[in-house]
């Protein structure tokens, strides 16, 4: 069984910044892609960043300069690091990743169960 467990979430006002941190575990042979996803009240869920396994990003364009994704493939670890945070920010966001939970398995997607963010002043 695989688990993703997110934490870092919380209030902050415009112009702050926070940190995500999401860390899978459980049964994993080999993880690909690691993302963040977000979502407001009464939207759909929508990409913000993703990295590969080499590590090539890949950023929605409202978040482009202000929002920055790393991984830790020692500790299988995805971060996110948020700066000039903005009203809009305002979501529930989702860690996600592609595992191949054990040697010539197919991969699965796995989401973590979500941490708030608001920013308001």
């Amino acid at each position: 069984q695989v688990q993703l467990v997110e934490s870092g979430g919380g209030l902050v006002q415009p112009g702050g910044s926070l940190r995500l941190s999401c860390a899978a575990s459980g049964s994993i042979f080999s993880i690909s892609v690691m993302g963040w996803y977000r979502q407001a009240p009464g939207k759909e869920r929508d990409l913000v960043a993703t990295i590969t396994s080499g590590g090539t990003t890949n950023y929605t364009d409202s978040v482009k300069g202000r929002f920055t994704i790393s991984r830790d493939n020692t500790k299988n670890t995805v971060y996110l690091q948020m700066n000039s945070l903005k009203p809009e920010d305002t979501a529930v966001y989702y860690c996600n990743a592609h595992i191949t939970p054990y040697y010539s398995a197919p991969h699965y997607s796995y989401w973590g169960q979500g941490t708030q963010v608001t920013v308001s002043s």
